[in-house]
């Protein structure tokens, strides 16, 4: 999901900056509320465990595309994956111009090397997206500011917990356990943002993570709410929209809230901004990281702490992400 949030500002610039253009998006349907109102872009649903599974999956997705009213004059892959890969085969049969990703695993390989680490700032994401785009012969500059604040509709549900002055989202997890801060700090950190009268909207998602989720509402009471499994993605998209800042870890979440214009605070433990996931338009003051020679140990975080002491998420202290806090706790 958080690849996917990354392309949207790219593609919002590409569409600004070439008005006779128009896009056909393929992805995963259950991402389809993220590019809500994006004039002239088209969601083609993409059914990767139904009617589009495997071979001929894709196969019959292609011809889905094909037959549509609205021409393919190119491809631009931003994923560079077997499925993908898959698809370029068949429209290539077509004849039709296509651009792959160049995601620079060597470079990354030497980022998260265990010696002769060289921790230096790659390209980010959305360059590589902009440099696929290139290969195509569209001219693009991307701006990189932070997107507009634009509050949608709130849930009837999620009204009264709008009305406070300070609502903060935090999102504890992420798609890989070595990215998520000790359960046991996030809460002393609920406990501070509680005693400050700030409301904490909960999101999660698996069912693991909608059990500690209820867990935590219920031992904290009052203004900490679980949002996980209650709300589908559109409607967790118009109340990150509506947050004074969202809590995250390096993940899909982080790439959200940049979506709709509110500040992350982030948390980064194996993982490091170097590698070119930092959120769109998030200003680097709000990181929270510690600084250690191991670090990165991985590009995504699906690596075992090799050290064994896990000492990237460890070392970090509640404290340290609640003195991030601070200047929106006084707005």
């Amino acid at each position: 999901m958080g690849d996917v949030a990354m392309t949207i500002p790219v593609i919002k610039q590409l569409l600004q900056q070439h008005p006779e253009l128009k896009i056909s998006f393929v992805s995963n349907k259950s991402f389809k509320p993220m590019f809500f109102g994006i004039d002239r872009l088209r969601f083609v649903e993409a059914e990767t465990k139904g009617k589009h599974k495997g071979i001929l999956g894709i196969y019959r997705l292609c011809k889905e595309i094909m037959s549509e009213e609205q021409p393919i004059d190119a491809v631009a892959d931003f994923h560079g994956v077997l499925r993908s890969f898959m698809m370029q085969f068949f429209l290539k049969l077509k004849g039709i111009p296509m651009a792959t990703i160049d995601k620079g695993r060597a470079e990354k390989k030497k980022l998260t090397a265990k010696e002769n680490k060289q921790n230096i700032p790659l390209k980010s994401s959305f360059e590589r997206y902009a440099e696929v785009i290139k290969k195509l012969g569209l001219s693009l500059l991307l701006e990189k500011k932070p997107l507009e604040n634009i509050k949608q509709p709130l849930p009837i549900l999620a009204e009264k917990w709008f009305d406070h002055k300070t609502v903060i989202g935090i999102a504890p997890f992420a798609k890989h356990p070595e990215k998520v801060y000790p359960p046991e700090k996030m809460k002393l950190l609920i406990s501070l943002l509680k005693a400050e009268g700030a409301v904490v909207l909960l999101f999660g998602g698996g069912k693991q993570e909608t059990a500690l989720l209820v867990e935590w509402e219920n031992d904290f009471g009052g203004n900490v709410i679980n949002l996980a499994g209650l709300f589908n993605l559109s409607e967790e998209l118009s109340m990150i929209s509506h947050l004074t800042v969202m809590v995250s870890m390096d993940s899909a979440n982080m790439h959200l809230a940049s979506l709709v214009g509110v500040p992350v605070v982030s948390v980064w433990g194996p993982t490091h901004p170097n590698a070119g996931f930092y959120g769109w338009g998030q200003s680097t003051e709000n990181m929270v990281s510690v600084d250690l020679s191991c670090r990165p140990c991985s590009v995504f975080g699906n690596k075992k702490c090799y050290r064994g002491d896990h000492a990237c998420m460890e070392e970090i202290t509640h404290l340290d992400i609640y003195q991030k806090l601070i200047p929106f706790l006084k707005k």
